[in-house]
């Protein structure tokens, strides 16, 4: 049978673009169509311009160490309206690399949405039908707010974080997983009165708990009022502000509020059911270590499938699909020991098992330390860091790290390395420390806190 293209893309995130370049590359015909922004959630409403919000929201508290240390430093607001369109350039740069790569090796864009019609056939908004060999779905995750909230249509998501054209003087942030922990610690470090609600007894579900009290304590210190047992009962537009009535009684007016209560698999209206595509109980596409769907045509990457909703692994997963399928190299991506890092201040870096996960597994030894370093010793800042490592008692490899520090995203991929390896407790004391770091603390451990 012949069809239009060798491969159909439907989503231009990081995994389809890059699943789509390299296909191409290989000399395959490749069509790819994104209905919104070329760069999907990472470059366009995520990973990028959230770590540009990180770095111009440290600054207060950078210039609030350099007077202690003996700067004179003329203080100052920060100007949103400065901010601002370098960010939408710096976003318009990088989704026009994004194209620049995808025409390059001869890949055909469409700039609208695209539903599949069979197992070998999609359809454009326009109208336009095309075949293809192989449909690769992949279209990321979408923001979720609870319908049944009365006044949930005055909130916005974290998509709508990145359109603000001018900075609230108030916000509420609810949810208490990562994205809603690093946009509360943005806001609070941009000069905005930040409130957090989280339902739940502690932010950070799914991470390790010791981890989780500590950051915890840390963004409260640094000033944002957090809530956690709390939730939004209803919402009202009062004199331009929305009133808020929390579970807890208070009743308070934010100029904003954002809702980051998670993200679901972005499987609405794509005509999967159509194609017969098995779906899982949250939407996600189901998939094989191939990336297969029960569909023999149909494949699926990124957080569309909800295995690890991280950009690496999404783009990963788009290069094993295009060894599989076009290369004939059938590769699965080994999704252990990934290493992430949460953009709180200060950030948390983790990889492999949290305590509990491990303890629960087998016989564990835990290694923690939390102390002040050098830099907020000397400065009279009460602010602590965190490492902890958790080890095998039978074969004393590290089964996880995790590190709350300033910094720790960098540190905790070289440790991701060592896991990598199979490195041991016995592997990191024989390793000599980098003197004077905080870092040096990972390999000073040598009596454990704990044997669970």
């Amino acid at each position: 049978m012949t069809f239009d293209y060798d491969l159909f893309v439907i989503g231009g995130g990081s995994g389809g673009v890059r699943a789509g370049r390299v296909a191409a590359e290989t000399g395959a015909k490749v069509a790819l169509t994104e209905e919104y922004r070329m760069g999907g959630t990472c470059v366009i409403r995520g990973c990028v311009p959230k770590k540009l919000m990180v770095f111009a929201s440290g600054y207060s508290e950078r210039m609030a160490e350099a007077e202690a240390y003996g700067w004179n430093v003329v203080k100052g607001g920060f100007e949103w309206s400065q901010f601002w369109p370098n960010l939408r350039a710096e976003l318009d740069r990088l989704e026009g690399i994004y194209r620049t790569n995808l025409a390059r090796p001869g890949v055909e864009i469409f700039d609208q949405r695209a539903t599949i019609t069979g197992s070998n056939s999609v359809k454009l908004a326009d109208g336009r039908e095309f075949t293809a060999k192989y449909i690769l779905v992949a279209t990321g995750g979408a923001p979720f707010k609870p319908p049944q909230t009365p006044g949930i249509e005055l909130a916005g998501t974290s998509n709508d974080v990145f359109l603000m054209e001018d900075l609230p003087k108030s916000i509420l942030i609810v949810g208490g997983g990562y994205i809603a922990c690093e946009f509360a610690c943005i806001f609070n470090g941009l000069g905005v009165e930040t409130t957090q609600y989280y339902r739940g007894a502690q932010i950070l579900r799914g991470f390790d708990d010791e981890a989780r009290g500590h950051i915890a304590e840390m963004i409260q210190a640094r000033g944002v009022n957090l809530h956690v047992g709390c939730d939004v009962m209803a919402m009202e537009e009062r004199d331009g502000q929305i009133w808020v009535k929390a579970s807890n009684g208070d009743e308070t007016v934010f100029d904003h509020v954002i809702y980051a209560t998670g993200r679901k698999p972005n499987t609405d209206g794509l005509g999967l059911e159509t194609a017969g595509v098995e779906l899982g109980r949250h939407g996600e596409i189901v998939v094989d270590g191939y990336s297969q769907t029960n569909i023999p045509s149909i494949y699926a990457v990124g957080d569309v499938t909800n295995r690890i909703t991280l950009t690496p692994v999404a783009i990963r997963e788009g290069q094993a699909f295009v060894e599989t399928v076009f290369n004939d190299n059938p590769t699965k991506v080994d999704h252990t020991n990934v290493a992430s890092a949460i953009f709180t201040q200060p950030e948390y870096g983790a990889v492999g098992m949290t305590e509990e996960e491990a303890a629960d597994q087998e016989e564990i030894e835990v290694y923690s330390a939390a102390f002040r370093p050098m830099q907020n010793s000397f400065i009279g800042k009460d602010e602590r860091v965190l490492f902890k490592l958790i080890v095998s008692s039978a074969t004393r490899k590290i089964l996880g790290a995790h590190i709350i520090a300033d910094g720790a995203g960098e540190l905790i991929q070289m440790v991701g390395v060592a896991m990598k390896m199979g490195a041991t407790k016995e592997d990191f004391d024989a390793t000599i420390a980098v003197h004077p770091t905080m870092s040096e603390e990972i390999v000073l451990m040598k009596t454990p806190v704990r044997v669970t």
